[in-house]
């Protein structure tokens, strides 16, 4: 395994070590993120809005968590802001080992000193959890994660080439326009669902968190396939061809990919899947992308036009 990168941890007279991040490893960046949105304190300004901190008040919705993410005696955990512990408290007797990112460098060493004996199998790491570099050895993601990080640390999530599952407490609202819970799908979904899963898995009030934020939590469970839809050596396009049906400008799926490729295999790849030719872009679901994008680069099919030219 390679460990998180980190600097020489510092020591507080007779306390815990922590360890942490090295400024000069390299962060994961959304560029859709924007810092300075609306947290989860309902708008107070101050250090915890600074951090996105609401901590999960509630331990039978972090035992819930927990259960979630089916942990096993030998499993490997990384946990994202663990805050004041209520996830910890259930994620360590079940797990071999859980290394727990937390930015707030006195929850950290709170943290870090309660989980000081090595037999509990917790390592506190105080830093931005997306600076960190995924373990080399299959592991798991669970954390009640700040919302302003959301895009963030889900492309971490996805990125990171061991991780089997994660399952993050984030806004209701992100956790239900990623799993299709309006009827219409999102590109990043829709471009992830050939090698994960997506899913809800349930609604946490907002009662149930310190500081209560303005909105619900939803549980969002992300899974690693174990056979892909798609063959990890046509990623790049399978990519192409979802981004051109997304590109397309308030049309429907078919006239965006009629672009590139042939209307008329474009109306056959559409049927083959249960596509209406007139459907827009964001109601068709995930597995019916796989599907269009079989029928037209499946074998035996012609290229499409901007291949054939020249």
């Amino acid at each position: 395994m390679l460990p998180v990168h980190v600097s020489p941890p510092p020591r507080r007279q007779n306390g815990p070590r922590v360890a942490r991040h090295s400024r000069r490893t390299p962060a994961h960046r959304d560029p859709t993120h924007r810092d300075g949105g609306p947290g989860r304190d309902g708008g107070r300004p101050n250090n915890r809005r600074r951090l996105s901190q609401n901590f999960l008040a509630d331990p039978g919705t972090a035992r819930w968590v927990v259960r979630l993410a089916e942990v096993t005696a030998d499993d490997l955990v990384v946990e994202v802001g663990p805050g004041e512990g209520a996830i910890t408290r259930f994620l360590a007797p079940a797990a071999r080992r859980v290394i727990a990112h937390e930015l707030d460098p006195r929850l950290a060493e709170r943290l870090a000193d309660r989980y000081r004996d090595p037999a509990k199998g917790v390592r506190v790491v105080h830093g931005d959890f997306i600076r960190s570099r995924p373990p080399r050895e299959p592991f798991s993601v669970v954390g009640n994660i700040p919302y302003s990080r959301t895009s963030d640390i889900v492309r971490w999530c996805l990125e990171a080439p061991m991780l089997t599952s994660a399952v993050l407490v984030t806004q209701l609202e992100y956790a239900r326009k990623r799993t299709g819970a309006y009827g219409r799908w999102s590109l990043v979904t829709v471009l992830t669902w050939p090698w994960w899963s997506w899913r809800l898995a349930g609604r946490v009030d907002r009662n149930r968190f310190r500081p209560v934020p303005r909105v619900d939590a939803g549980v969002l469970v992300l899974g690693r396939r174990s056979e892909p839809l798609v063959p990890v050596g046509r990623r790049a396009q399978y990519r192409r061809v979802v981004e051109l049906g997304f590109g397309g400008v308030g049309g429907s799926l078919s006239a965006s990919l009629s672009r590139e490729f042939p209307a008329g295999r474009v109306v056959d790849a559409l049927r083959s899947a249960g596509v209406d030719t007139g459907a827009p872009v964001g109601l068709v679901r995930p597995d019916q992308w796989v599907e269009v994008f079989l029928a037209l680069s499946g074998p035996g099919r012609t290229g499409s036009r901007r291949g054939r030219r020249g």
